[in-house]
């Protein structure tokens, strides 16, 4: 081999080894960025974890804020009077004449509910005899976040009482109307009932005083021959007792008897009842047959 063909193989050596480093500097420097990039995503995603403890609690109080726990009005009346004691004895003495002393209803919590009733039966010989029965259930509704507040619990308690009576079994003649002076909201519901022992006149009065719900029941029979009590007097005497079941739940709760007696809206199946009846001649209608003689 002449020296000039081995000179020009080493330049070709050289040559080649020079393009080889090359390509493996261009190669490097093209996959820089590409790990530049791939940290700088990697930074980000973990950005929380560098946040110090009262960044932290300050991110959980405001989601806090932006969602507030929900909250219900507060009920008025926190506890019910003594059953028993809620009709005057002079209201005992006129609707139930010969009943000796109310019965109690039993209770796991008279605080929410509560009951008293009376009967009463005046016998008069071949004559015949009256039967007076009456009876007054307190019911108390706690305002709660997931079913509402107690005064509209009570509302919804207060039209299925009127309902139910509405819809009692064997009733007949059905009449309703709506009365003031007994609490936010009243009715009387009135229909006759016709038994083997004879037929009684029904009355049901439900009234409704912040988030109480008072239900009198009051009805009456002439047994033996003797003839049937007045309605109109019943259901009177009837309004008279709700409007004194009410005034004792509100002077146990602190309230005035005049608090109780606010302008009456509500359901009924008639027209609306101005309240005009005189409530001191009431129960002479209602028992003047038991005086005949």
């Amino acid at each position: 081999m002449s020296e000039g063909t081995m000179q020009r193989r080493v330049q070709r050596d050289q040559h080649d080894r020079q393009v080889k480093r090359l390509s493996r500097v261009l190669v490097g420097a093209a996959a820089v960025p590409v790990m530049l990039v791939a940290a700088g995503c990697s930074s980000d995603s973990g950005s929380d974890e560098g946040k110090s403890a009262s960044e932290k609690s300050a991110s959980a109080s405001a989601s806090a804020t932006a969602s507030p726990s929900p909250t219900v009005r507060e009920a008025a009346y926190g506890k019910l009077p003594e059953p028993c004691d809620v009709l005057t004895k002079k209201t005992l003495k006129d609707l139930v004449p010969k009943a000796k002393s109310g019965k109690e209803g039993s209770s796991s919590d008279t605080a929410t509910r509560a009951g008293c009733s009376w009967d009463s039966l005046d016998d008069n010989g071949v004559k015949g005899s009256q039967f007076r029965w009456l009876n007054v259930s307190l019911l108390r509704f706690e305002s709660d976040v997931t079913r509402g507040a107690g005064d509209d619990l009570a509302h919804e308690y207060y039209e299925k009482q009127i309902k139910d009576a509405q819809n009692t079994d064997g009733a007949k003649s059905v009449q309703g109307d709506l009365f003031a002076g007994a609490g936010d909201e009243a009715s009387i519901v009135q229909y006759v009932l016709k038994k083997k022992e004879g037929t009684f006149k029904q009355q049901t009065a439900v009234a409704r005083v912040e988030n109480v719900v008072v239900t009198v029941d009051y009805n009456g029979a002439g047994l033996a021959g003797d003839e049937s009590p007045d309605a109109k007097g019943m259901v009177t005497d009837a309004k008279r007792a709700a409007k004194e079941a009410v005034a004792a739940v509100s002077a146990a709760n602190g309230a005035s008897a005049s608090a109780s007696a606010s302008t009456t809206t509500g359901t009924s199946t008639g027209t609306s009842d101005d309240d005009s009846d005189d409530d001191s001649s009431s129960s002479s209608k209602s028992k003047s047959s038991s005086k005949k003689s």
